[in-house]
C-alpha cells in the first residue's frame, strides 16, 4: 500500500503537480487565444461595452495570471519568498472560481428580469462564497532544497468547503434558471421555440455539470487528505474549467446583440431583448400618396412614393414573447389588410 505521507511519494506528487499545471496552462492559453477576437471587440470600441463584461475580463484574466504563477513557482532555480508567491497564486485562482460562478448568476437575473426576490438573496450568497474564497487563501509554501516551491500546509477544512458551497451555488443557479425558463413562463408550452431560451438553458445545464463535477473531484481529494500536494492537485483544474465554460456561455450569448438579444441591456421591460430587424432605429415607414388638385386642363395627377416596409421587425422579451411587431398587430396599422380566420383559411393558406 501507498504512504502518501512519506517524502518520497510526496516528492512524486510534486512531480506530478508540476507536470500537470503545465498541461493546464497550455489548454487555458490555447482557449485565451483562440477567443481574443472577441476580446478585441470590446477593448477596442468596436461594440458597446457593457458592466457585465467586467466579471467576464476579470474571470479570463484573473485564471490566466494565477496559472502563469504557477508555473513561475514550480520553475524557480533560486530561492524566492515561496509564501508570497502561492498566495497571491491562490488569491487569483480563488477568485476566478467566484467569478466564475458570479457570470452565471447574471443570466439567472436576467431571466428573472432583476426581480429582487432573486437578486437580494443571490448577493447573499454571492458575498459568503467570495468569504470562504478568501479565507482559503491562507496557506503555507516554502523553499524546498532540491530547488523550487513546495507546499507545506493547507486548511482543507476550509477548502473542502469552499468547493462544497461552490457546488451548491451552481445547483441553485441553474434550479432558479430552469424553473423561470420552464416552468413560470407564459410561454411554456413554446419554450422550444425560443433560441434565448435555449442558449441560456443549455450552456446553464453544461456549465452545472462540468462545474459539479470538477468540483465535486476537488472535494474528493481535500477530504481524503492523501498529502499536502494532493489535496490541492484537483483544485486548479475545477478553477479551469468552471472558467472556460462560463466565458463560453457569456461569448455565445453576447454574439446575438446585434442580430439577437441585448446582452443585459438597461431597458426596464426585460434586460434581454431579441431583434431580428436589421434597419436602423427610426420607426417603418408606411407608403405616401400625395394627390394635387384638380385641374381643368390636366385632370388628375397622382403621385405616389413608396418604402420598401421592413421585413421580419420582431422584438421578443426574455421569455421569448413577441412584445412588438407581432405579425397580427400588422393589421392594427392598416385598414385595408384582411386578417385571414383560421375557419375560413382554404388552400394555398
Amino acid at each position: 500500500m501507498v504512504n502518501w505521507k512519506s517524502p518520497e511519494e510526496i516528492a512524486n506528487d510534486g512531480v506530478a503537480f508540476s507536470r500537470f499545471m503545465h498541461t493546464l496552462l497550455g489548454v487555458y492559453i490555447w482557449e485565451w487565444f483562440t477567443s481574443l477576437p472577441f476580446d478585441w471587440q470590446y477593448l477596442s470600441g468596436k461594440k458597446p461595452f457593457r458592466w457585465p463584461l467586467i466579471f467576464y475580463f476579470l474571470n479570463r484574466y484573473f485564471l490566466l495570471i494565477a496559472l502563469i504563477g504557477i508555473s513561475v513557482a514550480l520553475n524557480v532555480t533560486k530561492p524566492i519568498d515561496c509564501q508570497a508567491l502561492y498566495t497571491f497564486n491562490q488569491l487569483f485562482g480563488n477568485a476566478a472560481i467566484g467569478l466564475a460562478s458570479i457570470n452565471l448568476s447574471l443570466r439567472t437575473i436576467a431571466v428573472w428580469s432583476r426581480n429582487l426576490c432573486v437578486v437580494i438573496p443571490l448577493v447573499v450568497v454571492i458575498m459568503g462564497h467570495w468569504s470562504l474564497l478568501l479565507h482559503g487563501v491562507l496557506l503555507k509554501a516554502e523553499w524546498t532544497g532540491a530547488g523550487g516551491c513546495a507546499i507545506t500546509s493547507t486548511d482543507n477544512t476550509v477548502l473542502a468547503a469552499t468547493f462544497i458551497y461552490s457546488m451548491c451555488f451552481d445547483f441553485t443557479v441553474l434550479m432558479l434558471t430552469g424553473y423561470k425558463l420552464v416552468f413560470r413562463a407564459p410561454s411554456a408550452t413554446r419554450v422550444g421555440r425560443s433560441m434565448l431560451v435555449t442558449l441560456i438553458f443549455g450552456d446553464g445545464l453544461i456549465y452545472f455539470v462540468i462545474a459539479f463535477l470538477s468540483n465535486l473531484l476537488a472535494t474528493i481529494f481535500m477530504l481524503l487528505n492523501l498529502n499536502a500536494v494532493m489535496s490541492i492537485i484537483a483544485n486548479v483544474p475545477a478553477a479551469v474549467a468552471s472558467t472556460i465554460v462560463a466565458c463560453r456561455a457569456v461569448r455565445r450569448l453576447s454574439k446575438y446583440t446585434s442580430e439577437g438579444p441585448d446582452f443585459l441591456g438597461t431597458t426596464v421591460a426585460s434586460t434581454l431583448a431579441f431583434r431580428t430587424t436589421t434597419t436602423s432605429a427610426a420607426p417603418p415607414k408606411r407608403p405616401k400618396v400625395a394627390t394635387n388638385g384638380l385641374s381643368a386642363v390636366d385632370g388628375v395627377h397622382v403621385q405616389m412614393e413608396t418604402f420598401e416596409s421592413p421585413g421580419g421587425f420582431v422584438e421578443y422579451d426574455a421569455m421569448g414573447n413577441v412584445i412588438k411587431g407581432s405579425p397580427d398587430s400588422m393589421f392594427d396599422h392598416d385598414p385595408e389588410a384582411q386578417h385571414i380566420r383560421d375557419e375560413f383559411k382554404r388552400p394555398p393558406y
